[in-house]
């Protein structure tokens, strides 16, 4: 089966996968690793790639995962990329993300999620279900504080022009995140937010398996 290596969103891990079903294909999920002290997001994607043992991999990210699957990108021979619910340069990073990072507001960011703060990073993320809502909680309940602090940080001073030659960018029309009017050239999945790799599984498969 062919393999894609797989990158979850900021704080999360494989079950964010879990409701693809792509015929042919084994999806890999890559474990984020612990960052060093001030580690730029060049160093960090070329420590992930030892986790990658194929010579011209298809990357997919989601959120900061697609940043990353770019940043890994440069780091590979004519590897294939595709993203959701990501942006592919920082052209595409709302302009609040862009002031906070020029004002270093993320280190305002308390070292742990502030538990008042859920509903509101879920409406953000588009969560529609209780099980969705259970999964991003858990998400937040067990992430690391320093990777937390240097992931929020990449994000807000990603500076990104590069794009690899085969790029594939899915999209949601809802995502409150990443707002589609941003976002050039996507394949757009109607209904679709920020938390549509869950519960829009059905329409990102299909289009995973024509690109795959």
């Amino acid at each position: 089966m062919k393999p894609i290596y797989c990158i979850s969103g900021l704080g999360a891990d494989r079950r964010i996968f879990s409701k693809l079903e792509v015929p042919g294909v084994r999806l890999i999920h890559l474990e984020w690793l612990t960052p060093f002290p001030d580690e730029p997001i060049e160093k960090y994607a070329a420590r992930m790639m030892e986790q990658v043992d194929t010579e011209q991999p298809v990357l997919l990210g989601v959120s900061f995962g697609g940043m990353m699957a770019i940043e890994m990108a440069k780091h590979c021979s004519s590897p294939k990329v595709i993203l959701l619910s990501s942006v592919k340069s920082h052209k595409e990073l709302p302009n609040w993300m862009k002031l906070s990072g020029r004002l270093r507001l993320d280190n305002l960011i308390p070292s742990r999620p502030w538990k008042g703060f859920y509903p509101v990073e879920n409406h953000f993320l588009g969560t529609e279900s209780a099980e969705e809502v259970g999964i991003a909680n858990d998400f937040r309940g067990k992430i690391d504080p320093g990777y937390l602090r240097w992931a929020i940080r990449q994000v807000l001073t990603w500076r990104n022009e590069w794009l690899p030659e085969q790029l594939w960018h899915i999209h949601g029309d809802k995502d409150r995140m990443f707002p589609l009017r941003r976002i050039s050239s996507p394949q757009i999945i109607p209904g679709g937010g920020h938390f549509m790799i869950m519960n829009r599984a059905s329409a990102v498969s299909d289009i995973l398996s024509r690109i795959c």
